[in-house]
């Protein structure tokens, strides 16, 4: 079953579910009118058909980015280029849809009409795969390489049963013969001085001449370079989790935060979670901006057409998102000061909170774009869904460590009649102190960050274009940000 067909199943579901046996009386949920009980059925079919949702968009989102990839031939200069073009128009796209889900979507929840906006999702997912399928015919196509996990696994489980071996040079390590890997559907991949232990499982020894064609225990020097590139882009991936972190905050405390705002203009009251517009709308301005001004005028100075590598446009995200977060802090601690004894609602405008939702926008653009592109096009042939899938992960992940940290920091800071810094009631706690406290986090991680990607060799393909030697410093290293 198709991941589009998934997501559709579960928005069947969900609106059936929240028409049926959830939303009862109709328009509910409003903060007015109480919503009846659910039964335990209508709950199960809900939680059944949010999870089919999640679980589709889990395996079309990161197959999208690579699909789209793939369109591209990098053998090609002039599509070489589009294609680093691509991630930066795929991510607007993105946040082009998500401008009307945080605008339209927003407004029928904060009426109540659940039902409604459930519709409107399963309409728009309907013109989505009607739109893919028309242009089915002329797509390219990338034979699929298998399933990386037991290739990488068979690297690992073989350099352990020769963990008394010492590894044979690079030219006397195992390899196929001809221009192709043993790999289906992907390039051969030269040999690395890192993480030498692996090499261990390409090393031929007189155990391996008699047990011919054991992947379990003689490995190409391809398939080790595969794992061995999976060990290297682990470090970034983990960096970039803290940011997710930074993300995550837009849907949760920023929310919260704007709740106990004054958000009415007239008799207009602007819903919190509708504020998420501006973030969208910053992205969509810094891209074009990005790429029809930054990258030309980056490309001139520096004499790379690139403009700035993956590795520093991400590391530049991360200290955009730690700003953000510090604009947030400054945000609540003026709110604090607009509070009067006895009322939950702040005086000052939920407009206050303009500069840390563009700046998280911005942040997006160097971050995110760039992990796009660092994952997509350091993961050799055989393991690119994979590649883009990290970039899914560590937003995943980032929600996760968000509501963790959260824990922590109340289990500690609420105490006897210390409220702590998040309490219920947003007047009463310090929320800014734990804004400040993710910046710090973040400026941590970016220190770490730097050594990462200054340690960071990338992968070389064989037969692939040659980079000249400037072009392979800058890959190496992350430069002045």
């Amino acid at each position: 079953m198709a991941p589009n067909e998934v997501v559709l199943k579960g928005l069947v579901l969900l609106s059936l579910s929240s028409w049926i046996f959830l939303i009862k009386p109709s328009g509910c949920g409003d903060e007015v009118v109480a919503c009846t009980p659910a039964s335990p059925v209508g709950i199960a079919i809900f939680y059944l058909s949010t999870y089919l949702v999640a679980f589709g968009y889990g395996g079309h989102q990161p197959t999208i980015a690579t699909f789209g990839a793939d369109q591209f031939d990098e053998q090609n200069p002039k599509e070489k280029s589009s294609k680093a073009a691509f991630f930066c128009y795929f991510y607007f796209a993105l946040n082009f849809g998500s401008l009307f889900s945080n605008t339209i979507l927003v407004y029928y929840e904060d009426s109540g009409e659940w039902t409604l906006g459930f519709l409107v999702s399963l309409g728009s997912a309907v013109i989505a795969l009607v739109s893919f399928l028309l242009g089915t015919p002329g797509y390219r196509y990338v034979i699929p390489c298998g399933n990386p996990l037991p290739r990488v696994a068979q690297v690992f489980i073989a350099s352990a049963k020769k963990w008394d071996v010492i590894p044979s040079n690079a030219d006397d390590l195992y390899e196929v013969e001809g221009p192709e890997s043993a790999i289906k559907g992907s390039r051969k991949i030269l040999h690395s001085a890192e993480f030498e232990f692996l090499d261990k499982a390409a090393t031929i020894t007189e155990d391996d001449l008699m047990r011919q064609n054991d992947p379990w225990r003689l490995c190409t020097v391809t398939q080790v370079e595969e794992a061995k590139c999976v060990l290297k882009m682990l470090p970034i991936w983990l960096c970039t989790i803290i940011y997710s972190v930074v993300f995550t905050q837009m849907a949760s405390l920023f929310v919260e935060q704007g709740n106990v705002m004054s958000s009415n203009i007239g008799n207009f009251h602007i819903p919190a979670a509708s504020m998420s517009a501006f973030d969208i709308c910053s992205v969509l301005i810094c891209t074009g901006i990005y790429s029809q001004i930054l990258v030309p005028l980056a490309g001139k100075l520096r004499g790379n057409p690139k403009g700035l590598t993956e590795l520093q446009r991400m590391g530049i995200g991360l200290i955009i998102g730690m700003l953000a977060m510090v604009a947030a802090g400054a945000t609540e601690i003026e709110r604090l000061k607009h509070v009067t004894p006895g009322q939950k609602i702040s005086s000052l405008s939920i407009f206050w909170q303009i500069p840390q939702y563009v700046l998280v926008g911005a942040s997006e653009v160097f971050m995110y774009v760039g992990q796009l592109e660092f994952f997509n096009g350091q993961a050799p042939d055989g393991i690119k869904s994979f590649g883009s899938s990290l970039c899914m992960a560590s937003i995943s992940l980032g929600n996760y460590v968000s509501s963790l940290l959260v824990n922590m920091v109340m289990g500690i800071t609420a105490r006897g009649k210390n409220p702590g810094w998040i309490p219920d009631d947003l007047n009463a706690g310090h929320m800014d102190r734990f804004y400040f406290l993710i910046a710090v986090l973040t400026a941590f991680d970016f220190v770490i960050y730097l050594l990462c990607a200054n340690w960071y060799k990338p992968i070389n393909l064989h037969g692939s274009e040659k980079e000249t030697e400037m072009e392979k410093q800058e890959d190496d290293v992350l430069g002045k940000v």
